[in-house]
């Protein structure tokens, strides 16, 4: 059967091992390792289309649980699919709604079966199975979908993980046995087993067996310190195929996401640069800003020199600091596109330093300037 989405390693780093790559999709190639912004209801907050593609996104994300919410999978099918919904020509990728649904922790119920959950719009009651999220992510229609899995909390027991894990794996095949499209869309199995080392090798390895087109490390980023999870990562990642595509769910601060290019991670995703945006905190070549802080107030610089997005080309951190302080929503779209370009331009500086075979000093040197403390960026 060919494969709607396939994967080529393009350049390996010779001082740190971390690797560039293409991934082919039926809606265009993306250069690795990439950060995909997330556009939960089929948009990413404040930013059109064409303004992704102006900021170099490849990859956009959309939610599969809150897609099925409103409008429904039906309208999205009807309307094409939601490239055509939404009018994003480029790649997409759909979550499996399961990160959602576990989070509802008071209202929901687990079970073989899969899980009922109150509907947070209404009160209804519903539920969500590997069948149900796979029939979903079809109608949505995106590039790659994502397998039914379950979220573990951390911190786990280890018989609890355990169990979790072994539930996940059967998601997994019920999953990918009730895919309809897999000529068209890929399906990824997702890398679960908490913080314990046998159970993320064993999890990698049983996927691996059903032979995915790609594979995603879950539960991560869930309130575990960094270590443990650059730790969680590192297990995951020992037992995957080198000639696949992987995806780190949910990660935008800066100093994972270049652990995770270390890790040789592919794809990252995170809501973490337009939520912050909106609350005035701005990444930058120099480290962190808060734009509220009376110190911008007359201010007439671009909030970043080294940033060539439309904010920081046409307007200054006072500007920015008037819009904030006004609650202007032009200010939280300047501040949106920045810290999504920001990223973006992140991962192809990395992508740069990898093909010249430099990423360790390039990491060093990134996190160095920007200042870290021990919460990240």
């Amino acid at each position: 059967m060919k494969q709607p989405v396939t994967f080529e390693v393009t350049h390996v780093c010779k001082q740190s091992g971390a690797r560039t790559g293409i991934l082919h999709t039926p809606h265009g190639d993306v250069e690795t390792p990439m950060f995909m912004p997330v556009g939960t209801l089929a948009t990413v907050k404040f930013i059109s289309p064409e303004e992704l593609y102006d900021l170099g996104a490849g990859v956009v994300l959309a939610n599969t649980y809150h897609l099925w919410l409103r409008p429904g999978e039906d309208i999205v099918e009807k309307a094409g699919g939601v490239q055509k919904f939404m009018n994003y020509n480029g790649p997409m990728l759909t979550d499996s709604g399961g990160f959602q649904v576990f989070s509802l922790s008071d209202t929901r119920k687990i079970t073989e079966d899969g899980v009922t959950f109150k509907n947070i719009l209404n009160g209804d009651m519903m539920f969500m199975s590997p069948e149900v999220s796979i029939q979903v992510q079809n109608k949505i229609g995106a590039d790659i979908i994502m397998s039914f899995d379950e979220c573990i909390p951390y911190p786990a027991t280890y018989e609890y993980a355990r169990k979790s894990t072994e539930r996940t794996l059967r998601w997994a095949k019920r999953g990918k046995d009730a895919h309809q499209r897999p000529e068209e869309q890929a399906l990824f199995g997702i890398v679960q087993g908490g913080d314990y080392e046998d159970l993320r090798h064993h999890c990698a390895e049983e996927l691996v067996k059903m032979d995915f087109p790609g594979y995603a490390i879950g539960g991560t980023s869930v309130g575990e310190d960094k270590e443990t999870m650059y730790r969680m990562i590192g297990y995951a990642v020992e037992k995957l195929p080198l000639d696949k595509p992987r995806y780190l769910m949910g990660v935008g601060a800066v100093n994972d996401l270049l652990e995770a290019v270390s890790h040789n991670i592919d794809m990252c995703d995170c809501v973490l640069p337009t939520r912050i945006a909106r609350h005035g905190t701005l990444m930058t070549s120099q480290g962190r800003i808060n734009i509220r802080k009376a110190i911008y107030k007359d201010d007439f610089t671009p909030l970043d020199p080294n940033c060539d997005c439309y904010c920081c080309k046409n307007y200054t951190k006072a500007y920015l600091n008037h819009l904030f302080r006004t609650n202007e929503g032009f200010g939280s779209r300047l501040m949106s596109i920045h810290n999504i370009r920001f990223l973006i331009k992140l991962m192809e500086d990395a992508r740069v330093a990898i093909k010249e075979d430099r990423f360790n000093d390039f990491k060093e040197e990134t996190l160095n300037k920007m200042q870290f403390d021990h919460r990240g960026f």
